[in-house]
């Protein structure tokens, strides 16, 4: 008996002996590429606002507290100076810096801290809110830069280190595994992310993440949580991508995306057997936009597309991602299934109107979220009216919570046109219309989903 559990003991440490050797040692990792870490912090200066031009109002005006309960401030009213916190890191010795484009939007000031725990101002070269990334430029020189890697070699299971500024604690080195690429999320569609179990918290946004030899392969952007803390699932812009957009707003002053023009939709298995496919794969196309790229190589409604310049799309969201890397004036390659037969169909990629998406000081979409339908959305932009055949008013719905919502049927990508009796004209008509929705009583809504309109009931609970 003794013998024969000392042999146990003997095979389980052989068997656990590899799988310790494996391990990755990240100490002088760290050591190696902290230096090129930056933190960094965004000041918005306090400037008068006034909500409704014509009507101003002082604090002891009794209008001024329900102004405060349904629009957060009274008009006129001061706002604070906003502080943001997020992390970069330095891509050139003579001061250039990659950081998220959500760290530093609408800062009037933003000031880099290095490790050496200098501070310099930075200039906003521009950003790219369609892929979150910003260029800034400081004039410290001979600094220490990263090594840029290859994301698109990257492989599920891999070791990566993340470094940034969590809740402003700076130089934190977290690691992980990636756990999926080329995720694709509901609000981002032009990027691939990669996906880790890396701990990721508020602060890390516009930190590298980096492999094992040192390499930044990612910009660590978002995290899927519920609590508003780190829950397992954290992203990453690809470097790939994120140098391709630096390399052109460094260049021109902003980036350019590729545009198709078409609305796509996910193959189900009995959409594929409907089609004569052998599974559920592809991109499905509902709507080509008048005037399109698409529409002028004729790809038309009802077409699946497989690939994608040789790339096998397995999805709907395969797609986005590829056509915005794509060059505008590139010509693309469609492998497209119709009628029960593949052909190939050749289309000339324009350029993705941004509307300033891209420019320094650009002005994001106004949108609402939550409130009393659990309910998010925002204003169409004009590329966005064009590819939904939407030419005026409505708003577009990017994501619905449990709620009202989800409850009348709501769905992201629908487009809402009109509740109850009134037209939707935009983001503020939207939310003044909720405001005044009666409790516990049904309503109309109007609705286009992939160009054909719906109506829904919606009701909004007593409670």
């Amino acid at each position: 008996m003794f013998a024969a559990r000392c042999l146990c003991a003997v095979l389980l440490l052989a068997v656990v002996a590899p799988v310790r050797a494996a391990l990755p040692e990240f100490t002088q990792l760290v050591k190696d590429v902290g230096p090129a870490v930056v933190n960094i912090s965004t000041t918005q200066k306090a400037r008068q606002q006034e909500m409704f031009p014509g009507f101003p109002m002082d604090p002891d005006d009794p209008r001024s507290e329900f102004f405060r309960r349904f629009f957060g401030a009274p008009p006129g009213g001061q706002q604070p100076q906003a502080r943001s916190l997020g992390s970069g890191f330095i891509i050139s010795s003579d001061g250039t810096v990659l950081t998220n484009a959500h760290v530093v939007k609408d800062a009037d000031e933003i000031l880099v801290k290095l490790s050496d725990q200098r501070e310099e101002p930075a200039e906003l070269v521009g950003l790219d809110e369609r892929t979150d990334v910003a260029v800034l430029r400081i004039k410290a020189k001979g600094l220490p830069a990263v090594k840029i890697g290859n994301s698109d070699r990257l492989e599920v299971g891999e070791w990566v280190l993340a470094i940034g500024s969590p809740f402003g604690l700076e130089h934190t080195a977290t690691s992980g595994i990636v756990s999926a690429v080329g995720r694709t999320l509901p609000s981002d569609a032009y990027v691939p992310f990669i996906q880790t179990d890396a701990a990721v918290n508020p602060g890390n946004s516009g930190g590298p993440l980096f492999n094992t030899q040192g390499e930044v392969i990612g910009i660590n952007s978002q995290i899927y949580s519920r609590s508003g803390g780190y829950m397992g699932l954290s992203f990453a812009i690809p470097i790939n991508v994120a140098m391709r957009v630096a390399q052109q707003i460094q260049s021109t002053g902003h980036a350019a995306h590729g545009y198709l023009g078409v609305t796509v939709q996910p193959v189900t298995p009995a959409l594929a057997q409907s089609f004569g496919l052998d599974k559920a794969r592809g991109a499905l196309v509902a709507n080509v936009a008048a005037d399109s790229p698409a529409a002028k190589a004729g790809i038309e409604a009802g077409d699946v597309i497989l690939s994608f310049n040789g790339q096998t799309l397995g999805n709907a969201g395969d797609l986005p991602p590829l056509v915005g890397s794509t060059n505008v004036g590139d010509s693309a390659a469609l492998r497209v299934l119709r009628d029960g037969k593949e052909r190939t169909v050749n289309v000339k990629i324009a350029a993705l109107s941004d509307d300033g998406a891209s420019a320094p000081a650009g002005k994001p979409a106004a949108q609402a979220k939550g409130g009393r339908l659990k309910l998010a959305v925002v204003d169409l932009d004009p590329a966005q009216r064009q590819q939904l055949d939407v030419p005026k008013g409505g708003v577009l719905v990017m994501a619905v919570g449990d709620g009202p919502a989800a409850r009348a049927g709501l769905a992201r990508g629908d487009v809402i046109l009109r509740l109850g009796d009134s037209a939707v004209k935009d983001v503020a008509d939207f939310k003044a219309l909720v405001d005044k929705l009666p409790a516990g009583r049904a309503v109309p809504l109007l609705v286009q989903r992939r160009g054909n309109p719906l109506f829904l009931a919606l009701t909004v609970p007593k409670d």
